[in-house]
């Protein structure tokens, strides 16, 4: 007889050993996490369901005691079939005819969980039985608790423990008063016909019986029962998070089978600002949108991102931080912190504002006046087009298409065309997206960081593209620009810009730490009459700033190599622009460099640099990347402070303003 039941263990076990077992990684909704782990938004699985991962770590530990104590209460010690939970049902159904209780372990539910299989036949109990066996052999108690609270049912689309937390109390399942843990305990026995929502009488009957159990096992007290009985239901399901809409539609198509998504995002600081962009909306054509980004430029991690004033706007399913728009004006800092890089002019450099054509383009000013002779400085606060128009020409409009790549911004020109002079004044398609890379540019010193919205991307710096003195310089000047009403002044560089026809209105800024982008407008590109970048989204921008911190980060300090001083102390060629073909170009008896040749790579050791110099009429003027730093020599080699590492540029300047200019790369390394 002893033989015959060891025998029978051995054929169970290996009936055990044989069985297939479904998939035991239940697909889940896809999670979007905010910079801290919480939820921005979450995604159904297959027929719509809501479907969250659970553990029983992430569970109010008294969830878990109740739901032991009433479905399992031999949970811990059996191997997944409870004998005497069986026998008492046996008998049960033996005695009333038909099936009072199912017998079943929380490891059977789990089976037919798994399988989606029914209840009601002896031949799908005995499958359950079989399947419950071999996951408790191959599972630990934990991994089986993690499947049904994933996967129990709580009423309608709505499976796991997290999302019913979510739906009927709008929290996560960690701490839960003793009613909510109740409810959901016994929710998964009848789904349907206890849904709070539907049936609240049925629903309340059962927690109530549930509670007066889980009194008798000693997990809470009679006067919490008291209490969790007169505790409201939740009469209406919540809704589930869906912030951020447009970046975490975009985060789940390019990645739809991992799991969880860490943002850089501040939920907090998104559903602000996405109040804030329907405020900002009411009461205007209910054709117009808005988008709005935040990014930390010490990081490059984008903290907001409102891709429209809502869905239910026309066009409110775009994505305005990524479409491509003309920036009007805003490209306007760049083109002079390069030209600045480039020594063609400084802040204090006059410059011309009157009717000029360029060729076959003749470009007016916004307001159709013009101011005459200024400093470069004003004709930047004031976004005067003739100068910067002027300024691209000399720099080149390639040389500012390759420039705005660098800082890692996307540019589309009308037809695949080469770049002309209207790309100074909007004529280029660029995004937010864009436009922030090159504003954040200009905060972090001329060195570019790519924009990031996953916390497990690392980006690295690019190597600058204008040098850290003439991006504080147009920092600077940007900072003294006037703001809206009743802001202080001198805390927020920014610059806004109009399009043309007023399709596109703009204003981009930013602080000692944080970058803001805004743009307002219609999606289908009509005009929006009246619209201006001062008027509308600089009035934003600076609402922006209030709520991700309620003090702005200072801007920076001037780094040490600025040149800070008036017009009249500039070398003669810096007081007043003149174009490159009469400031650079060839002339006869002009000076030239002879030493360095342009593009040599030089290796200093402890010996100063020395340049040659031929021809032209003493005193000379030595300018490094565009800034003074030998004025008035009279000799021929000139010995100079040694330059950084890496990209250089030497002009040297004669008494008459004639030129010469190198690139040369240095290198100190051994």
């Amino acid at each position: 007889m002893l033989a015959g039941l060891v025998s029978a263990l051995g054929c169970g076990r290996a009936w055990v050993a044989r069985t297939e077992l479904p998939a035991l990684t239940p697909v889940t909704s896809t999670e979007v996490l905010d910079a801290e782990g919480r939820l921005l938004r979450a995604f159904t699985v297959e027929d719509g369901r809501w479907r969250l991962a659970a553990d029983p770590s992430g569970v109010d530990p008294r969830l878990i005691d109740m739901l032991i104590a009433y479905e399992d209460k031999r949970f811990y010690s059996h191997h997944g079939i409870d004998p005497l939970a069986m026998l008492r049902a046996t008998a049960q159904a033996v005695r009333h005819g038909e099936i009072i209780s199912g017998g079943s372990t929380l490891t059977m539910q789990v089976a037919r969980l798994l399988e989606e299989s029914g209840t009601g036949s002896w031949r799908g109990k005995l499958r359950q039985i079989r399947v419950a066996l071999a996951l408790e052999a191959q599972l630990s108690k934990a991994d089986i608790l993690s499947l049904y609270l994933t996967l129990a049912p709580y009423g309608g689309n709505i499976e796991g423990v997290r999302a019913a937390a979510r739906i009927w109390f709008d929290k996560e399942p960690e701490r839960l008063t003793p009613a909510q843990a109740a409810l959901l305990v016994v929710l998964p026995q009848s789904p349907e016909s206890r849904r709070p929502d539907r049936h609240p009488e049925a629903a309340k009957a059962a927690r109530a019986a549930a509670l007066a159990r889980f009194v008798r096992a000693g997990i809470i007290t009679q006067d919490d029962a008291d209490a969790a009985v007169r505790e409201p239901l939740p009469r209406k399901r919540h809704v589930f998070p869906a912030l951020a809409p447009h970046l975490t539609a975009r985060l789940y198509r390019a990645a739809p089978d991992l799991p969880v998504l860490h943002t850089t995002i501040k939920a907090s600081l998104q559903a602000s600002l996405e109040r804030l962009a329907e405020q900002a909306l009411a009461g205007r054509d209910p054709q117009s949108s808005v988008a709005i980004m935040v990014a930390d430029h010490q990081s490059g991690a984008v903290l907001a991102t409102v891709g429209s004033g809502g869905w239910d706007r026309a066009g409110g399913f775009i994505d305005m931080t990524r479409a491509l728009r003309s920036p009007g004006s805003t490209l306007k800092p760049l083109i002079y912190a390069l030209a600045f890089d480039e020594g063609l002019a400084h802040p204090e450099t006059l410059v011309d504002d009157r009717p000029t054509a360029f060729g076959s383009y003749a470009p007016q000013n916004f307001d159709g006046m013009y101011r005459g002779e200024l400093r470069a400085s004003e004709a930047l606060q004031l976004s005067l087009n003739i100068p910067a128009v002027a300024l691209t020409k000399a720099i080149g409009p390639t040389r500012l298409i390759a420039a705005l790549r660098q800082c890692g911004a996307q540019t589309a020109l009308p037809g695949n065309e080469a770049p002309g002079l209207a790309v100074a004044l909007g004529g280029l398609g660029m995004s937010l997206e864009g436009l922030m890379q090159v504003y954040m540019t200009l905060a972090r010193g001329g060195t570019p960081l790519p924009l990031h919205y996953l916390v497990q991307e690392t980006p690295r710096e690019s190597r600058e593209v204008v040098s850290a003195a003439n991006a504080w310089q147009v920092g600077h000047i940007l900072a003294g620009l006037i703001p809206p009403e009743g802001q202080p002044i001198g805390k927020i560089a920014y610059k806004t810009g109009t399009s043309y026809g007023h399709r596109d209105t703009w204003a981009l800024g930013f602080d000692g730490r944080y970058t803001v982008g805004i743009w307002l407008g219609r999606p289908d590109g009509t005009p929006v009459p009246g619209a201006f970048g001062a008027d509308v989204a600089a009035p934003l921008l600076f609402d922006v700033f209030q709520r991700i911190a309620q003090q702005t980060t200072p801007l920076p300090p001037p780094p040490p190599d600025v040149l800070l001083v008036e017009n009249a102390a500039l070398p003669a060629p810096l007081q007043r622009f003149r174009p490159r073909e009469s400031a650079f170009a060839t002339q006869v008896n002009a000076p030239k460099i002879t030493f360095p040749p342009d593009g040599a790579t030089l290796l200093l050791d402890d010996a100063p640099l020395t340049v040659r110099v031929q021809d032209g009429g003493p005193p000379f003027a030595v300018l490094i990347d565009g800034k003074p730093v030998i004025i008035g020599v009279h000799r021929r080699e000139i010995p100079l402070p040694s330059p950084p590492d890496g990209r250089t540029f030497l002009s040297v300047i004669d008494a008459t303003g004639r030129s010469d200019r190198v690139q040369i790369g240095i290198t100190t390394a051994p």
